[in-house]
């Protein structure tokens, strides 16, 4: 196998015979650089050019030089054959070398001329996503979060004071956290005393933490700089993970800032929380989202016109559109304006007339854009309602089926049932099913629910949900919508009766705390199948019901027990009446 393909490369069936003995006969790849980098052993005086494949690369894509020695001078016809030398593909091109044997049939690469920008198109920098270059440089630029930021609050404070402390951000995604971290460091009063230094804990580790810290350390001593150390998702670090901040939190060698969309209480340890202030973020409201659009519309510099090359003139209708449709996330806003300018410069390149002069340049830095400004106006491209829809595809919907608003969810879902709200249980439904919930949890709660809540008042409640427990089981998603949805409502018209639900909540609790010491089932309740246990007592004195309907004088509570009531039903008030405490 391997001989056949260095014989399709070109080479000689003793040459490739000679670079498999050599390099032990199992890779093609090694053979192929033990003749590039060995010299004949007997080189001819007047060589022919040995037979070679000039596009190698096609087989292999070597990335390292094979030859440590110099280039050979360009061969003469006395001169003997050069040594071959790979060059890697990433290496930059040397105008000043003469081309080897091996290269002369390269094709060369192209000479661009200074690159520009041209009218709808980009360069290189703007590939940073427009959320990335809007975020707010100070606190000052911060929307949506005055609750924490406001003149008399503890950030604000703490800025002006120059006295940052460590601090957890709650919140959803794009509410704001990272930018609210960077922003901090940029508006304190003495913006050189600190360094910014982030890292994630989806790709960071113990290691990066100490090395962190370790800087952090020697920053301090050297410069008289404090770090703040910002680490985004903190709830994925472990446990030991967390605690490795604990020591360094607390001699102050950082200054620790974390970013988490999870509820701390249960994600972070608590002597993490007990060094750090918890914050929590709210989701941006409409309005708040749309004066971040408009920011990033007008905002010649780093906003739209930074990313498509062109002035971008957005319709009202449509920022109201995408601000009331985001869920208050402004990342999933900002991208989805991104990806609606990018359709409507599209449609303009695609409109406009293919007339030399057309392709107006921008320079790269855009420092001319306000002198070229009329004329950009003319290419202007609008964002519609339609843009704006196919960018977002469907409305965005904050839900995480793990996470807290998985549980907020399901128990709106269960207290709107419990109310008798039908109306708001078919609501918070919906909201679980178009948040991608699995609808058989969804069903087990109703299960739950018709035993808990509706219990005696309507037996045939718990027939109900385990029959839509059963068809959704059936069926799936998105039929069983419609299933479970009947029983919602069935459950949320019930009557509601929690005796059974208080009765065993009762019986469980004087178990637990062993009220009457867990003794035995008294003698009389036992079963007697043997003759031994009879002559022991079991099942003595035991009166049979359907024998003795009119007997109301047996037991069957344990002698310890005697007079405790857990039921509370209508059916069991002529019994007895009193409860031991």
């Amino acid at each position: 196998m391997e001989m056949e393909q260095l014989l399709s490369m070109g080479f000689s069936s003793e040459l490739a015979a000679q670079a498999l003995a050599a390099t032990g006969g199992k890779s093609t790849l090694k053979a192929t650089e033990w003749i590039l980098s060995h010299k004949p052993s007997n080189p001819n005086p007047n060589p022919s050019p040995p037979p070679f494949q000039p596009k190698l690369d096609r087989f292999f894509h070597l990335q390292t030089k094979l030859s440590p020695s110099p280039p050979s001078p360009e061969p003469t016809a006395t001169a003997p054959a050069p040594s071959i030398r790979i060059v890697p593909q990433n290496d930059p091109d040397d105008d000043s070398a003469t081309p080897s044997p091996l290269h002369k049939h390269k094709r060369q690469k192209l000479q661009h001329p200074k690159p520009t920008i041209q009218l709808g198109k980009t360069d290189h920098q703007t590939h940073e996503p427009l959320p990335e270059r809007m975020r707010p440089r100070t606190v000052f630029e911060v929307v949506g979060q005055d609750h924490i930021l406001g003149n008399n609050s503890l950030l604000r404070s703490a800025i002006d004071r120059n006295r940052i402390p460590s601090i957890i951000f709650w919140g959803p995604p794009g509410s704001g956290k990272t930018s609210i971290a960077k922003s901090i460091v940029n508006s304190a009063q003495e913006r050189s005393s600190y360094r910014f230094v982030s890292l994630s804990a989806v790709t960071s580790g113990v290691k990066d933490v100490r090395d962190a810290v370790e800087e952090a350390r020697r920053m301090r001593i050297k410069n008289n700089k404090r770090t703040v150390l910002f680490v985004d998702e903190v709830h994925r670090f472990n446990k030991s993970q967390q605690d490795s901040f604990l020591p360094v939190i607390e001699d102050g060698s950082i200054v620790f800032m974390g970013a988490t969309t999870e509820n701390p209480s249960f994600h972070l340890i608590t002597p993490l929380l007990s060094r750090c202030r918890v914050l929590t973020l709210n989701p941006l409201k409409p309005h708040h989202v749309e004066t971040l659009l408009k920011r990033a519309v007008n905002d010649q510099e780093k906003g739209l016109l930074r990313s498509i090359g062109m002035r971008v003139d957005v319709k009202d209708d449509a920022l109201q559109f995408l601000s009331m449709n985001c869920d208050g996330d402004a990342r999933v806003a900002l991208n989805a304006l991104e990806i609606s300018a990018t359709t409507a410069a599209a449609r303009v390149a695609d409109n406009q007339p293919k007339q030399k002069g057309v392709g107006l340049e921008l320079d790269r830095d855009f420092d001319s854009v306000g002198s070229e400004e009329n004329e950009i106006s003319s290419f202007a491209a609008v964002v519609t309602v339609d843009d704006v829809k196919e960018a977002l595809q469907c409305k965005h919907l904050a839900y995480d089926k793990a996470g807290d608003e998985h549980y907020n969810l399901i128990s709106a879902l269960h207290k709107s049932m419990r109310g008798s709200d039908a109306d708001a249980a078919i609501y918070w439904l919906a909201r679980m099913l178009e948040g991608g919930e699995e609808p058989l949890y969804i069903a087990r709660r109703l299960i739950r629910f018709a035993s808990e809540d509706v219990g005696l008042a309507d037996p045939l409640a718990l027939n109900q949900a385990v029959s839509c427990y059963q068809a959704c089981h059936f069926i799936g998603m998105p039929e069983c919508n419609v299933i479970l949805a009947q029983c919602v409502t069935y459950l949320a018209l019930a009557p509601k009766s929690i005796a059974v639900y208080r009765a065993i909540g009762a019986a469980q609790k004087v178990v637990r705390e062993s009220v009457g010491q867990n003794e035995g089932v008294p003698l009389h309740l036992r079963n007697a199948p043997t003759k031994l246990m009879k002559e022991l007592g079991y099942g003595k004195d035991y009166i049979y019901p359907p024998d003795n309907p009119s007997s109301s004088t047996q037991s069957y509570l344990p002698p310890s027990l005697q007079g405790y009531k857990f039921l509370d039903w209508p059916s069991q008030n002529s019994a007895q009446q009193n409860r031991n405490s």
